[in-house]
Formats: structure tokens, sequence, C-alpha cells
């Protein structure tokens, strides 16, 4: 059994890293405290969305990965996906993290 983090554990980390360089983090939809899935939404200034979730890799592992990107000229679509995704899975976290180059804090995180 892998040792892993609980969820409300890494959500708050996560925005402690965004928030001491300058940015904002929020929870949208609290889950499941100790094994919920946590689901990233990046944004600079409310544009360029993304939506990142942990995705299995060949080596076993499950690192987060950018699922979904936010047409800016058809925002609705991206919303009612995310919309989609927190109503079909009720116990999952969703945060949004609002700073420059917001990959950064998800993508090299182990899973």
């Amino acid at each position: 059994m892998d040792a892993r983090l609980p969820a409300h554990i890494e959500v708050s980390g996560l925005i402690r890293a965004v928030e001491s360089e300058g940015g904002f983090g929020v929870v949208l939809q609290k889950g499941e405290k100790d094994a919920g899935t946590i689901l990233v939404l990046t944004t600079k200034n409310g544009r360029n969305s993304r939506l990142w979730e942990r995705m299995p890799q060949l080596d076993g592992s499950r690192k987060f990965t950018c699922s979904r990107e936010q047409d800016d000229e058809n925002t609705r679509e991206f919303d009612d996906y995310v919309a989609r995704r927190k109503a079909s899975d009720p116990d999952c976290w969703v945060v949004e993290l609002d700073i420059e180059n917001a990959e950064r804090f998800v993508a090299g995180v182990p899973g």
C-alpha cells in the first residue's frame, strides 16, 4: 500500500505554496477529508483556466495531468465540465489557484 498524504493536508499545502508566492488559492468544494480526489483549477487573473486531475501513469504513479483547457471564447463548456465532475463525485475537492505559471505548483506533485 502506498503512503498517501490526506487530501485536506495536500490541498492546504497547495494553497499555502501559492499564497506564499503572492497568488491566491481557494477551496471551491470540500471533499472527503482523507482520500478525496483533488481537482485543481489553475488560472491567471481569471483567464486561461486549466483543470488538473491525477491520472495513472505507465510506471504506476498518479501524477497531476492537465485534462481540460478553457476556451476563452466558450467559457461555458469548461464551467459545465467542472460542474459535471463535481456532481459525479461529491467526495472530490475542487481547488482554484490563481497565480502566474500555476502549473508549476501541480505538475511536479508526486501522486
